[in-house]
């Protein structure tokens, strides 16, 4: 008999949380905690994904086959505690020749589109093999293709989704098994217009899950991870970190956006777009409790996290003929708008600019960046001078670009640290500055035992 389910709670989970079968096994626990999850949405097997994306970049015979063979290896811990494994044994082994196979065409030709294809198979085995573990607690659980439902455009390793699209398709193909059974996808994969198979960059499958969220009207969206919940900081550079109840959308897209790896940055606006709630907990550990982001917060505090984006690229744009102000930043926009560069910092003067890149979202890593293509128009119009190595911090908050004494408060603490950069006032929920990656870390120190603690 289908049964209607009118709360749906698309669950997602991280690669820590199904790292192997013991991971996958407390997982499976917390899914069948809640006759409300409908939708499992997984990312692949923690390692899995660096495996295949070092795969894709084209590696000579031995190191290719040592790669492949360490991905056997992990699959193959979790097979063999299946009661049934011959079954799943003979599909891993399939996606397995396929990753050889596309491996091997890398080694001779690397392309972004190829890479997307061979990075998606970490969550088409880890679906798979998640699949076996909830059947095996005799739970009626189907398999279920994300590019099936996620369209997208064709920007590989960071492609765009197409929303209406996906609330179409999820609505004919998805809803449906719902009811029928317990639904397990891959978060971070899509598909073109064309069928090819496309990625929404790293950290993407939470993004998948608020897409699907979305595009069913889910009541909430639960994001299981290695941590209960976000944090004032990165507890790994602030051992006093604390965690955070509740945050507000707006609190957590700027915590995302600038670093803050719990959730990818784009996750919350499927969610805000629909007012549904995001519950960020740790699957090794539920008990501990998480943060709730939801619309409002009750008084919320002006500082309220650091948020810290590693591997940045400064690059500074200097005019080098005698033009009107306006047309030299028309000219260094257009250039960077034809070469679809994602800008989210900018500072600007009558004859410069200065600009963060972020090489930290994309499937193919920095290489892709500043093409050449990119730097020869760039210096054909100005000087270019490009600075790597540098860590963005973000101090999140609320009104902080109407609240006085903020930037004394800040920069009191920033005394003996090389600022290269700030941007303050765009928003009223962040401060931003760039700090050599030397010296990022004592800075975010400071500046949480001042404001955090």
């Amino acid at each position: 008999m289908t049964r209607i389910y009118p709360h749906i709670i698309v669950a997602k989970f991280g690669g820590t949380s199904v790292a192997d079968f013991d991971a996958m096994s407390r997982s499976a626990t917390l899914v069948l905690a809640d006759k409300n999850v409908r939708l499992v949405v997984l990312s692949a097997s923690a390692g899995v994904t660096n495996l295949l994306v070092e795969l894709a970049s084209g590696l000579e015979s031995h190191v290719r086959l040592d790669k492949i063979e360490t991905l056997r290896i992990l699959q193959y811990n979790i097979i063999s505690r299946l009661k049934q494994p011959d079954a799943i044994g003979q599909e891993i082994d399939r996606l397995l020749d396929n990753i050889s196979r596309l491996a091997e065409m890398a080694a001779d030709s690397c392309s972004a589109a190829l890479c997307d294809e061979l990075v998606s198979h970490g969550e088409l085995m880890s679906s798979l093999l998640f699949v076996e573990v909830l059947r095996e607690q005799e739970v009626e659980t189907e398999w279920f293709d994300a590019r099936k439902v996620i369209r997208t455009n064709d920007t590989f390793g960071c492609a765009v989704p197409a929303i209406s699209v996906i609330a179409e398709l999820a609505e004919k193909r998805l809803r449906p098994r719902l009811e029928q059974a317990l639904v397990v996808t891959q978060g971070f994969i899509g598909s073109d217009a064309a069928g090819q198979t496309t990625t929404l960059g790293r950290g993407g499958s939470d993004y998948t899950a608020s897409l699907l969220a979305e595009a069913l009207q889910a009541s909430r969206v639960d994001i299981w991870t290695d941590v209960a919940g976000i944090y004032t900081t990165d507890p790994r550079i602030v051992a006093r970190a604390k965690r955070i109840d509740n945050l507000s959308f707006s609190e957590a897209r700027e915590m995302a956006t600038f670093g803050a790896k719990v959730l990818h940055p784009a996750t919350l606006l499927p969610a805000m777009r629909k007012n549904i709630p995001v519950f960020v907990g740790s699957s090794s550990n539920p008990s501990a409790g998480g943060t709730l982001v939801c619309r409002d917060v009750l008084e919320p505090s002006r500082y309220r996290a650091l948020a810290v984006r590693r591997r940045q690229t400064l690059l500074t744009l200097s005019s080098v003929k005698a033009q009107p102000a306006h047309r030299f930043l028309a000219d260094i926009f257009g250039i960077l708008s034809r070469h679809e560069m994602a800008l989210d910092l900018v500072t600007t003067s009558e004859t410069s600019i200065a600009l963060i890149l972020d090489s930290t979202s994309s499937t193919s890593g920095d290489a892709d960046t500043l093409t050449t293509a990119l730097l020869t128009e760039l210096s054909s119009h100005c000087h270019v001078d490009v600075e790597t190595g540098l860590v963005l911090v973000s101090l999140i908050g609320n009104a902080l670009s109407q609240s006085t004494a903020v930037c004394q408060e800040v920069f009191a603490e920033l005394e003996q640290h090389a600022v290269r950069m700030i941007c303050h006032g765009a928003s009223n929920h962040n401060l931003c500055f760039l700090l050599p990656a030397e010296s990022a870390d004592s800075a975010v120190k400071a500046l949480h035992r001042r404001l955090l603690e």
